[in-house]
């Protein structure tokens, strides 16, 4: 049975700013609709309703989260129709696509700005502002618990068999890559399959692996090689030309958290905190880098120091979330605006025009 819907980021509030994967993640499309227009104008409201319409006529979809409201989305891309629907404003890179028709659709046709009083522009410019800094903030005080679990890792790096990490490295190498077909026509696919978010983290691992035969559930201390060895199972494929889907990690980019082999139905990813699984099918293993790579008695040698470290990078990560709190509820306050001066029956007649062209395609596919 295929899975009907997929779900991940392409963007995300992390240690290093920003960080976008739109230009990766929609490559290979036939055509792109780009939504523009201010906040609040139904850009989310939008792709959600054809996204709602493209299910219902059976359509496998691939959807793409908000990290500031994961229920909401930044754009989804029709699989088999090749058909990719983005919120241009915060789809950073989206406009670099390779795509056969990139169309774009203004939203902001609908907002009657002689609604907005200059009083109330002065308003959005204040909190667009306010808005800006604890965006800043945030990714600031995400560096510094970055900063944090680089101490945190520096215990077990000291203490690392890095022959025995290479030898497991190079094992998984031999499975996942070495016993597959090249085929240098396939891309690499660089997704984020979790963000961090004003609740805090939240990820889709569960639901992008559940349809999987094999799960490989990496275990470990920070610092034990799980994303350096990811990293060289996925330089690996890419040298041969295999299909494999690159998870980064929302925290720090940098690192690799998952990888998916679609055609050996296989994922390895790091299973620890904030995204800790356990097996608990046929077909799921444990591999733990602690057990086979660190020195014995590393977690009780320095106890005291990593429980520290640990009461640190926790309260910074509190604190940065908060901020993401701040960013949530003054984007909310901007939006309010701008949909008090938007006439949604025009936004719902753009969202019919796109609904047309894609019946369009859908009905000369089905001939």
């Amino acid at each position: 049975m295929v899975e009907k819907t997929s779900h991940y980021f392409a963007r995300g509030n992390t240690a290093h700013g920003a960080h976008f994967l739109y230009k990766s993640a929609f490559q290979g499309l036939n055509t792109l609709y780009i939504l523009t227009g201010p906040p609040g104008t139904g850009k989310s409201t939008v792709i959600g309703s054809l996204a709602n319409s493209l299910l219902e006529k059976g359509q496998q979809l691939q959807y793409f989260h908000s990290p500031l409201r994961p229920d909401e989305l930044d754009g989804i891309i029709a699989t088999e129709l090749k058909v990719g629907i983005v919120d241009g404003r915060v789809c950073e890179g989206i406009s670099e696509v390779a795509a056969g028709e990139v169309l774009f659709v203004d939203l902001g046709d609908a907002l009657d700005n002689s609604l907005i009083l200059p009083q109330q522009l002065a308003a959005i410019e204040h909190l667009r502002a306010k808005l800006a800094d604890a965006y800043s903030k945030g990714y600031e005080t995400f560096l510094t618990a970055l900063r944090i679990h680089d101490e945190w890792e520096k215990f077990y790096i000291e203490n690392m068999d890095f022959v025995k990490a290479d030898q497991i490295g190079q094992q998984f190498i031999q499975q996942l890559v070495a016993s597959q077909e090249s085929n240098l026509s396939k891309d690499v696919r660089h997704l984020f399959f979790g963000a961090a978010t004003p609740k805090g983290a939240f990820d889709f691992i569960q639901s992008l692996t559940a349809q999987l035969e094999r799960r490989i559930f990496i275990k470990g201390r920070p610092g034990s090689g799980k994303s350096t060895m990811l990293k060289k199972l996925a330089a690996a494929a890419e040298n041969k030309g295999i299909e494999v889907q690159v998870f980064h990690c929302g925290f720090d980019p940098n690192s690799l958290d998952m990888l998916i082999f679609p055609s050996l139905s296989t994922a390895i990813f790091d299973s620890t905190a904030p995204h800790e699984y356990f097996p608990e099918r046929n077909g799921d293993e444990v591999l733990d880098m602690y057990a086979h790579t660190i020195t014995p008695g590393t977690d009780e040698a320095y106890a005291v120091e990593i429980a520290a470290i640990k009461e640190r990078y926790s309260a910074k990560m509190k604190e940065a979330t908060s901020y993401l709190k701040l960013a949530e509820s003054i984007d909310s306050q901007i939006k309010v605006f701008y949909a008090a001066a938007t006439d949604f029956s025009i936004v719902e007649k753009q969202q019919l025009e796109i609904q047309s062209n894609l019946d369009e395609l859908l009905n000369s596919l089905a001939l």
